[in-house]
């Protein structure tokens, strides 16, 4: 065991590279994007140091193309499943065993192979199966992935440096353990950064993972499974399988040792998650650790103070960036009427300016969604809003399906604060806007707060300052992530620890040190120097 006391390199958010026309990464991300476009890669299950190919296959398709396959990836059986926990298992003494030096070794290099080797190739295939434009998948694939890696491993340090209080007579130690047994991480298809992150960050403090990525992201998965390969992580310590969801998640949750989940998605499985977990509670040899981050219904709620540019910005971005498949994107919005026209015209005038297509193409700003599900869901709510008496589209609301899932930018708006689509989760690029009588704004914070039943995110814009500070108490349960004057997306590993409450999952902050202390059960360590060898106290005395 090495002997000192180590300092890690100090955490610095990885700058986002602009892709300017004539730029170096915009020339290597659009070679490697056609490289892997004209490839056909296959992707097995990673066990252990085996990589396991059942011949069970399905195709990798681009949304954009849903036509070009790019590659296909092997379905485990429930025996795999069952091989990955005993090999998560099998390599857990070791791994728990090392010294976190180099544990964080590992790590800090996996965030310099994304920061350069692979960068063009990991936001490459983001764009590719994922349908994000160069700068979404930039910001997500490439420096959000670098930050969590590069940050965890200094909340780690700060973690391990959090010790009691001890005296001249008696040494106090807390020693944070990695959790008795597995670590199930579950990630969605959205965030590539999300993906890596869930299963990085519990390996990091020591545990062992059975990964499941989303069926929609192994093609960028693949990608990080070769960036921690080449940064070093053991065989067996974070181990891989694809396939059927309710298959792979009855069989982790069989088996006594499961310690934990860390999972993003849908709030109807996270709740079913949490339901199976207690059914079993029996079967465990410890607690389980139940870490999810779920759905959003995200606001944006105008002051009439508000710059009206501003909030018409928010709404733009907020809304339609990565087609809204994001758990923050705004989707709902409360607009005051004196602002109402001006706001209409603006809004209007920048979505009429989205251009929709291929990443590939870098003036494209909306793409497709990530899957006919998705499409056909989006294309229903649409469809609904056309016929209902209170409800109007003013833009959008159009939709494609023959080459790639296009939904067009779609702005509805209600007459009914609880519209359908003011209160379900589309996951698209759908707003819906409810304008409110200046004078009823408290009461708007109020119908704000109640109206769904998700806590992610939500944003006001206020140049009010007292209207800020009566919407940031009014609203202090109704987003994990609230933002003054600026669209409810876009948190940053290491100044936004992201999560939500209510429906919203359990608000364990990614991107911060709340987040890694759920992977580790601490132990207190006593130790006294000179021990007693009388049990008499002096009260005792005469």
């Amino acid at each position: 065991m090495l002997k000192g006391f180590f300092h890690v390199p100090k955490a610095v958010n990885e700058p986002v590279k602009s892709y300017a026309p004539n730029s170096p990464e915009k020339k290597a991300v659009l070679e490697a994007y056609k490289t892997m476009w004209n490839e056909t890669i296959d992707v097995p299950n990673y066990i252990g140091s085996e990589e396991i190919r059942t011949g069970n296959t399905r195709n990798m398709s681009a949304p954009h193309d849903h036509k070009h396959v790019v590659g296909t990836y092997h379905l485990a059986e429930k025996k795999h499943v069952e091989q990955a926990i005993a090999n998560a298992l099998e390599a857990k003494e070791a791994w728990a065993n090392l010294a976190w030096e180099q544990r964080a070794a590992i790590f800090l290099k996996a965030a310099e192979l994304i920061a350069g080797p692979y960068r063009a190739r990991i936001n490459a295939a983001t764009m590719i199966a994922q349908s994000k434009t160069i700068y979404q998948a930039e910001i997500d694939a490439s420096c959000e992935l670098i930050d969590f890696l590069r940050f965890n491993v200094e909340f780690m340090t700060q973690i391990y440096n959090d010790q009691p209080k001890s005296d001249s007579s008696v040494w106090n130690r807390l020693e944070y353990r990695p959790l008795e047994g597995f670590v199930y991480a579950v990630t969605p298809f959205n965030f590539t950064a999300i993906a890596a992150n869930l299963p990085a960050s519990a390996a990091m403090m020591g545990n062992v993972v059975v990964w499941k990525p989303s069926d929609s992201q192994v093609f960028s998965a693949k990608i990080i499974i070769d960036v921690f390969k080449e940064a070093g992580i053991p065989d067996g310590v974070i181990n891989v399988v694809f396939g059927d969801a309710q298959m792979i998640s009855d069989t982790v949750y069989a088996s006594p040792d499961f310690a934990g989940i860390h999972f993003t998605g849908s709030t109807h499985v996270f709740k079913d998650i949490f339901k199976h977990i207690g059914n079993n509670i029996h079967t465990y040899k410890t607690y389980p650790r139940i870490v999810g981050e779920t759905g959003g219904k995200d606001f944006i709620v105008a002051h009439p103070s508000a710059n009206v540019k501003q909030v018409v910005t928010g709404i733009s971005r907020g809304a339609f960036e990565f087609q809204g498949q994001k758990c923050s994107a705004a989707s709902r919005a409360y607009i005051p009427q004196s602002m109402w026209a001006e706001a209409k015209e603006l809004l209007i005038k920048d979505v009429k300016s989205f251009k929709m297509g291929s990443p590939e193409d870098f003036g494209n700003f909306i793409t497709a969604v990530i899957h006919e599900g998705s499409f056909d869901k989006l294309a229903k709510y649409i469809d609904q809003a056309k016929k209902d008496k209170d409800a109007e589209i003013i833009v959008g609301g159009n939709y494609d399906k023959s080459k790639g899932y296009f939904i067009e930018p779609t702005v509805i708006v209600t007459t009914n604060p609880k519209y359908a689509t003011m209160e379900t989760e589309l996951f698209g690029p759908v707003m819906t806007i409810y304008v409110y009588e200046d004078a009823k704004w408290a009461e708007t914070l109020k119908l704000v707060d109640e109206t769904s039943e998700y806590a992610l995110t939500g944003a006001i814009f206020s140049q009010d300052r007292y209207a800020i500070a009566e919407a940031t108490e009014a609203l202090k349960n109704a987003a994990g992530n609230f933002y003054i004057n600026d669209k409810p997306t876009g948190a940053v590993v290491g100044m936004q620890p992201f999560g939500g409450a209510r429906a919203s999952g359990t608000n364990d902050k990614a991107g911060s040190a709340l987040n890694l202390l759920r992977w580790v059960s601490p132990r207190t360590i006593k130790e006294t120097f000179v021990t007693p060898e009388d049990y008499r106290y002096p009260f005792l005395g005469e």
